[in-house]
């Protein structure tokens, strides 16, 4: 297959294997965005006069049954192209002959990656926020169900002070929310349209770059040019960094899970259809899945340091380096959906211990209350702390295991309405439908849609 750039003369194959890399792998998943970039591009040629109206008509309705095709997960780009640009020119052009050609006017690869990917991952922080926000609902019903339920709480993985599963699930919780709170910002950024700026320094053509940021519903363009073509890399990082912060989440929570179900603690079981057996020990159920999301948590923190080392260094301009973010950023993405999936899935059959306290061997976790019973006796809290002290050394120490926490975010107050409100409010700074709009907007009848510019 001749090369978009191509000036006559063919490639060596083993550069050319080399240059493509996995791009036809992850070129499958910016195919339906490319798409629908380029019928954006193509509407706005049309407004400024570079496409006749009927070449625009031909093209954008060649390239809306093209849609459904490359949407397919069955769909692969042939191996004789370069990426999914090429494969929508030459798919144009092989149906349209002549007028196929001329949607590359005014247009770059390097801005069609850049729009592609941002598209891309506006539908993916949507998706994620969506998957994210119904495990947060589901821990805070756990929390709400399990509030009496006494947890012992560990500081240096000593024993501390009486915790509950109520304050478990809902410390996981306001973590995701607060987790969700970060991504608006990153979600504003990745949505402005960097789509004009051409290969970093515009064009010369009488292009309308605000025409094609409605058309697509971004919130705002990159303004200059090369600050535009400068995001490629910005954008996967700052994504990077807000999946990262999830992960976090999950990484830790899963460490809990596997170390509470441990029989030693006892405070979680599951059904022995979430775990795994030994080859050699008849009496093992591993905890496999949560091991596994640990795992591919902590690969997923490692992302944005990765994605920076990838530009470190790199001046201004387009470089084929940039190619490699996807690499890196794409299965990231697709293994923190499974993960959160498969997390939220598991907690459903998730079993707590209600006896988690009662043995002998927690009564110092009641230590606290025994020295806050003296000081609402008069005693000074220092003196109490002593005395308790002494009383724990010296084995006369008696637990009182009656609680009475009542401050917000404690165990008797969890403040779960609170935590409602702010998912609410996290959830509603991210338009998770926007991408469904935009894609039936832009299927609309050719008619309808040249209405819209």
């Amino acid at each position: 297959m001749t090369k978009l750039w191509s000036k006559g003369s063919d490639v060596n194959q083993r550069v050319h294997e080399f240059t493509v890399g996995e791009d036809l792998h992850w070129d499958k998943v910016l195919a339906p965005y490319d798409v629908l970039g380029s019928i954006a591009h193509a509407l706005m040629l049309q407004k400024v006069g570079l496409l006749h109206e009927s070449e625009a008509n031909a093209i954008i309705t060649h390239l809306q049954s093209l849609h459904p095709v490359v949407s397919d997960p069955s769909f692969e780009i042939p191996d004789d192209y370069e990426d999914i640009h090429s494969f929508v020119e030459a798919n144009l052009t092989e149906s349209l002959g002549e007028i196929g050609k001329k949607i590359h006017t005014a247009r770059s690869r390097n801005d069609q990656v850049l729009l592609d990917t941002k598209l891309y991952l506006r539908d993916v922080l949507g998706h994620l926020t969506s998957q994210i926000e119904a495990f947060i609902t589901q821990l805070l019903t756990h929390s709400e169900a399990h509030k009496d339920t006494l947890l012992p709480g560990y500081t240096h993985l000593q024993l501390a002070m009486p915790s509950s599963f109520g304050l478990w699930f809902g410390a996981y919780a306001e973590s995701l929310i607060d987790d969700l709170e970060q991504w608006s910002a990153t979600y504003r950024y990745v949505n402005k349209n960097p789509l004009g700026s051409g290969a970093g320094y515009g064009s010369s053509f009488p292009i309308d770059r605000e025409c094609t940021t409605n058309l697509l519903s971004f919130d705002s363009l990159h303004v200059n040019v090369v600050a535009a073509q400068m995001s490629r890399g910005k954008t996967e990082r700052i994504v990077s960094q807000s999946l990262a912060g999830v992960a976090d989440t999950l990484a830790r929570m899963a460490m809990d899970v596997v170390l509470y179900a441990n029989p030693h603690f006892g405070f979680l079981s599951f059904p022995e259809t979430w775990t795994t057996g030994s080859s050699i020990m008849p009496h093992k159920k591993n905890l496999d899945v949560m091991e596994l999301i640990r795992a591919h948590c902590n690969q997923i923190k490692s992302l944005p340091n990765e994605l920076q080392m990838l530009s470190t260094n790199l001046p201004s301009g387009y470089h084929r380096d940039a190619q490699l973010y996807k690499n890196h950023l794409f299965p990231a993405v697709q293994q923190l959906q499974d993960c959160i999936e498969i997390m939220h899935a598991m907690l459903m059959d998730v079993e707590v211990s209600t006896q988690s306290l009662d043995s002998k061997e927690y009564d110092e976790l009641f230590s606290v209350e025994a020295v806050n019973d003296l000081v609402q006796q008069g005693t000074p809290f220092r003196d109490a702390y002593r005395m308790v002290a002494t009383s724990i050394q010296e084995g006369t120490y008696k637990p009182n295991r009656e609680l009475d926490h009542s401050h917000i975010g404690s165990l008797g107050n969890l403040g779960t309405s609170m935590l409602k409100t702010r998912l609410k409010d996290a959830v509603s700074a991210i338009p998770i439908g926007l991408s469904h709009q935009t894609t039936q907007s832009l299927l609309q009848p050719y008619e309808s849609l040249k209405q819209l510019v």
